[in-house]
């Protein structure tokens, strides 16, 4: 990682390593960094020991992981920026522009107690999910409160139980890979619902469905029957 930032981030300016959690508690208050590479697994402790011993952070963080697709799911529910062992240079360096960006933003704690809390919570519906606004600011939203997430012109829309609508750059893809699929259907190629809002499924070669919103949103035939079989779960 030396190597790497040394050699292709070369605005980042290393001015210390740690090689265990005790360590790298120690370094952070003597150096003060404005960024931490943060492996997930160390000798003596693991990462999200190490930051609920220090919160509140005043630096961002970049997390540096290995870990499966469960945890890293759980990092994008809480936009937290993360690198997939091995490392490439191409992530590295988009990753390091992201945090450069990020700094001024001060939004590192909420999010990193969106991630402790979600961690914590025993239904996946409470959990809550981090919806970056394009000024940088950030939304966090239940997942049982979200009715929908649609795909028009270029952006996506998350559509609440409070009314609001919320612009999002992510794809609608982007949310289907991440939200978890006992509570999210992608009923049609624009479309997300959520299965706790559906108010009725209207017959038909597709279908439709309407949503406790009021809103109709049309069955794509090639997931009728899929979707069908995900209505009957649980």
């Amino acid at each position: 990682m030396r190597g790497l930032l040394n050699e292709f981030c070369p605005d980042v300016n290393i001015i210390g390593e740690a090689q265990s959690a005790d360590d790298a508690e120690l370094l952070i208050k003597e150096l003060d960094p404005e960024l931490v590479f943060l492996d997930i697994e160390m000798p003596f402790g693991n990462a999200f020991q190490l930051l609920e011993k220090i919160m509140p952070v005043n630096f961002e963080i970049i997390f540096v992981t290995a870990f499966d697709n469960y945890v890293l799911k759980a990092f994008k529910y809480s936009a937290l920026d993360y690198l997939l062992k091995p490392v490439t240079i191409e992530e590295l360096v988009n990753a390091v522009k992201r945090a450069d960006f990020r700094i001024s933003q001060k939004t590192i704690n909420p999010q990193l107690i969106n991630l402790f809390n979600n961690q914590k919570v025993s239904k996946p519906g409470d959990q809550k999910l981090v919806l970056e606004a394009r000024d940088g600011s950030m939304v966090f939203v239940k997942f049982n409160d979200i009715i929908k997430i649609r795909a028009e012109g270029g952006y996506t829309y998350i559509h609440t139980m409070e009314g609001k609508q919320y612009i999002s750059d992510k794809s609608v893809k982007e949310y289907e890979d991440i939200l978890p699929e006992s509570i999210f259907f992608r009923i049609h190629h624009s479309f997300i619902i959520n299965k706790n809002v559906i108010k009725k499924i209207v017959p038909g070669r597709g279908g439709m469905v309407e949503l406790i919103d009021g809103s109709k949103v049309e069955v794509a035939v090639r997931r009728k029957t899929e979707f069908m079989e995900w209505v009957g779960r649980g």
